[in-house]
């Protein structure tokens, strides 16, 4: 059933989605699925806070062992290839469009934090690196969201473009005084 509405919430997000059309997909009632979570937000946020989490997770155990630009490394690797998984990626994209309301605004904050302090704490790095990771990987969110590997415009070419480790060796505290 999470998957189902996993699939419909990153489709419509929060106020598109219908517990209806999750509940009839997964063959139960709706009234199980308000048992379950208790309202349709408290489903959309479990499921936005697992989709953000996977990527924390993810990064955090691709860089298990190593510090510095090494672990920025192995974190990028692993977070391109997190990308892949459309559904989670939409669900962090319609977490941040309902921002409007107070509660996932609390949400997606928290994990945008997590997100950034399991960079920070995992590689050591400085805030101007970590945002600048970051900030590049809201670049790649919006790139396979859009799906880019099926154009090939000149900007789409350009986003595709191999990104090698030493990218972010440049970019520290010191040299953006």
């Amino acid at each position: 059933m999470l998957g189902i509405a996993a699939g419909e919430f990153a489709a419509h997000g929060l106020h598109g989605a219908s517990i209806e059309a999750i509940a009839r997909e997964a063959g139960i009632t709706q009234a199980y699925v308000f048992r379950m979570f208790g309202t349709k937000k408290a489903l959309f946020l479990e499921l936005v806070g697992t989709a953000f989490d996977r990527f924390s997770d993810g990064m955090s155990d691709a860089a298990e062992g190593v510090r510095d630009l090494d672990a920025l490394a192995r974190m990028g690797a692993r977070y391109y290839e997190l990308l892949a998984d459309r559904t989670t990626l939409l669900l962090q994209l319609q977490g941040f469009a309902a921002c409007g309301d107070r509660e996932v605004r609390a949400l997606v904050r928290t994990r945008l934090a997590r997100m950034w302090d399991t960079v920070a704490d995992t590689t050591g790095l400085d805030p101007v690196t970590v945002k600048s990771f970051l900030a590049f990987g809201m670049l790649l969110n919006n790139v396979a969201a859009l799906d880019a590997d099926e154009s090939d415009e000149p900007w789409a070419k350009g986003v595709r473009t191999r990104i090698h480790a030493g990218l972010f060796e440049h970019i520290t505290a010191e040299t953006n005084r």
